[in-house]
C-alpha cells in the first residue's frame, strides 16, 4: 500500500480533530496557521481542506473562508432524514429478502464491529480511573466501529445504490455521534446496537425508524459541545 500523501495526512489530522471535538463547531480552519503547523505548501492546506469540505465536516463560503460546519438543528434534522430515508429501505428489503432471520453471513460484518467495540470498552473500563469518562481516542474509535454497524445493516440490503448513497454519509455519520457521545458509555452502546440488530429482524423497519428518532432526539436535545 502507498503511503499517504500530504494531503492526505493533514486531511486525516484534521478529520480527528473535528470527529474527536478539539476543532469545535465553527471554528475557522485557516490556510497561512496550518501551512506552518503542517510544514506544507499553501497549495497542499487547500487540497486537505476541500477532502473535509466534500465530507461535510467543513463549510467553505464567500468571506468567511473555511469553517468547521456547524452542527445546528436545521442539519441535524436533514441528515437525520435522509439516514432514514436509506437504513429503513434497507432494513425492508433485507426483510423482504431474508423474513425474520437474517442469515450469518449478512449479520457477520454488523457482528465484528460490535464484537470490536465490545472489546474497546472492555479495555477503556479497565485502564481508566473510576468515575472518569473514556478517552477521546476510544471515542474516535468507537465513531469508526459505529459507523461499521449501520453500513453492515444497509449492506444487508444488497442494493448497490443505496449502499453507495449510505457510504457517502460516512464522516456525517461519525461526527453525530460526536455530539451524543455525552448520553452513552461505550457499554451501553454495544448493548443498544446488539438490540436493534434483533429488534430489525424481528420488527423491521419500525425497530431503524424508531432508532433513529431516539437518536434525533438526542441530538436536538443536546446543547453545543462548546459549551460544557
Amino acid at each position: 500500500m502507498p503511503a499517504p500523501t500530504a494531503v492526505e495526512r493533514m486531511a486525516d489530522a484534521l478529520r480527528d480533530e473535528i470527529l474527536s471535538g478539539a476543532l469545535p463547531s465553527g471554528a475557522p480552519l485557516r490556510e497561512e496557521q496550518a501551512a506552518e503547523r503542517f510544514g506544507v505548501s499553501r497549495h497542499t492546506v487547500r487540497a486537505a481542506f476541500q477532502r473535509l469540505v466534500a465530507e461535510r465536516l467543513a463549510e467553505s463560503a464567500p468571506y468567511r473562508g473555511v469553517r468547521v460546519t456547524e452542527f445546528d438543528h436545521a442539519q441535524v434534522l436533514a441528515l437525520q432524514q435522509l439516514r432514514e430515508a436509506l437504513e429503513v429501505e434497507a432494513v425492508r428489503i433485507a426483510g423482504d429478502r431474508y423474513g425474520a432471520h437474517w442469515p450469518e453471513a449478512a449479520l457477520a460484518p454488523a457482528m465484528l464491529a460490535l464484537d470490536e467495540l465490545a472489546r474497546l470498552a472492555v479495555t477503556e473500563e479497565a485502564l481508566r480511573p473510576p468515575g472518569e469518562r473514556e478517552t477521546t481516542p476510544a471515542w474516535l474509535e468507537a465513531e469508526r466501529l459505529h459507523l461499521e454497524v449501520h453500513r453492515a445493516i444497509v449492506a444487508a440490503s444488497g442494493s448497490p445504490r443505496i449502499v453507495e448513497a449510505h457510504a457517502a454519509l460516512g464522516a456525517e455519520l461519525r461526527l453525530f455521534l460526536l455530539h451524543i457521545r455525552r448520553h452513552y458509555s461505550l457499554a451501553e452502546l454495544v448493548v443498544e446496537h446488539r438490540e436493534l440488530l434483533a429488534e430489525v429482524q424481528a420488527e423491521g423497519v419500525e425497530a431503524m425508524r424508531r432508532h433513529i428518532a431516539h437518536s434525533t432526539g438526542l441530538l436536538l436535545g443536546s446543547p453545543p459541545l462548546d459549551g460544557e
